[in-house]
């Protein structure tokens, strides 16, 4: 990635309206060049970027070691350096992402729903590149690579701004990017990282719908609120992951416990982790005890109504504390959850429409009605039924990657793949109709 100026030296003379300008129409140019693109070209590069992370693993890590220490002197807090760290797992995880895209249908042409009308036109819709989007996240470097590769296989240009705290990481990762696309025959300038750290490029990206079709913010709720507010560009946004799982009566107690313990403690730090247990009362005296337990050999602090805190205060070792009414909104990130004893599924399905952020929610239930109900009911982005919210995953979903996870309503929700970069255009075939 070529970097013109320092950060200094780009604030110090006033350039950066200059360069996120000459990046807009670079971008511009280079979404014409990936719309009309082929598919074979779109994988050779996927396939070749997947190679190139895997042969520089170390000089990745390296780059993400002076990351890392940086953010340590700073006091960035645990779950924040987790998100930060960029390990051969990781590595290995985005690469087969790579792959995993390479492999899919190409839908970018695909004409849908062609009908013929009464006049004798044909009438359908064909999937077409946004064009140029904009991607702001923090912490996680890995969303350079699974931005740039969706962008890649769904034929558009991207600019990618991520979090000062990985820049280093970011710009490593940038260079192979563009050295695939490059090795490929594609523009290098459709993969474009800002290489500076001033938040000010933010506010300029935002505010460039001349270049930019849309803007999707990946990271805390407080820059989603500001790219919401401010921005001149469609947002594709969720602002927090306060995701359920509601453990039914009826159920296998022993998956429940595996699945609810899982979906907490897997990993603390992402958004589709859960932060909510609801547990139906019938099941309560079997179930409760045994999570609880888990819980506590854990370090889980356990925020709870008063019939679950009767239960788990019991617990040896248990970290046991009254909930809020703030408790049930919240996104923890950490070794804490909530837990509500509630009568039924009608009370699990009221409280996570009422409380959650609509992003992931499970059920774990033997009833085949229950978990009708709960799918067509419960309100988010993403439904589960006898599984961890861990899933709600573009990888996991089989998406290859994810641009991020929305909870709006409009064209994308839940995990935003392929299609969720792409829009529809009608089209019509004729063979000289005109109209009376």
């Amino acid at each position: 990635m070529n970097a013109p100026d320092s950060p200094n030296a780009l604030a110090a003379r006033s350039e950066l309206p200059v360069l996120m300008q000459a990046m807009g129409l670079k971008a511009k140019t280079a979404s014409a060049l990936m719309a009309r693109a082929q598919a074979a070209i779109k994988n050779r590069a996927l396939l070749g970027l997947a190679n190139l992370l895997r042969s520089q693993i170390a000089p990745l890590q390296a780059a993400n070691t002076l990351d890392l220490e940086r953010a340590k002197t700073a006091g960035l807090a645990g779950p924040m350096l987790d998100r930060l760290k960029l390990s051969p797992k990781i590595i290995e995880t985005v690469a087969l992402g790579c792959e995993q895209l390479a492999a899919m249908p190409d839908v970018i042409g695909e004409i849908i729903g062609m009908k013929q009308q009464p006049s004798g036109i044909r009438v359908g819709q064909m999937r077409v590149p946004i064009g140029v989007f904009g991607m702001i996240y923090e912490s996680r470097p890995n969303v350079t690579i699974e931005a740039a590769s969706l962008a890649i296989k769904s034929g558009n240009a991207c600019i990618l701004r991520g979090g000062s705290e990985a820049i280093e990481s970011n710009k490593a990762l940038a260079e192979l990017v563009q050295q695939a696309l490059t090795d490929a025959g594609l523009p290098a300038d459709a993969v474009q990282l800002v290489p500076t750290t001033d938040r000010e490029a933010v506010g300029l990206l935002i505010t460039m719908p001349q270049f930019v079709d849309v803007i999707i913010p990946r990271g805390g709720k407080g820059l989603i609120e500001r790219i919401s507010r401010d921005a001149k560009v469609p947002v594709i946004k969720h602002l927090d992951g306060n995701c359920h799982v509601y453990v039914d009566d009826p159920c296998d107690i022993a998956m429940a416990v595996t699945v609810a313990d899982n979906a907490k403690t897997q990993k603390y730090s992402p958004c589709n982790a859960s932060e909510g247990l609801l547990v139906a009362r019938g099941v309560v005296a079997s179930f409760l005890p045994e999570i609880g337990a888990i819980y506590a050999a854990k370090g889980v602090e356990m925020r709870c109504d008063a019939e679950a805190q009767a239960i788990l205060a019991k617990l040896p070792g248990a970290r046991v504390q009254p909930a809020t009414e703030q408790d049930w909104y919240e996104e923890y990130l950490a070794p804490i959850i909530s837990i509500k004893v509630v009568a039924d599924v009608d009370e699990a399905i009221a409280h996570i429409n009422k409380y959650s952020s609509h992003h992931t929610d499970a059920i774990l239930t033997r009833d085949h009605m229950h978990a009708q109900r709960f799918l067509r009911e419960v309100d988010s982005a993403s439904v589960l039924v006898n599984a961890s919210t861990r899933f709600a995953d573009g990888f996991e979903f089989g998406l290859g990657a994810e641009i991020g996870i929305s909870t709006d309503k409009f064209h994308a929700r839940g995990p935003v793949g392929i299609e969720g970069l792409t829009s529809l255009k009608y089209v019509v075939l004729g063979q000289g109709e005109v109209r009376s």
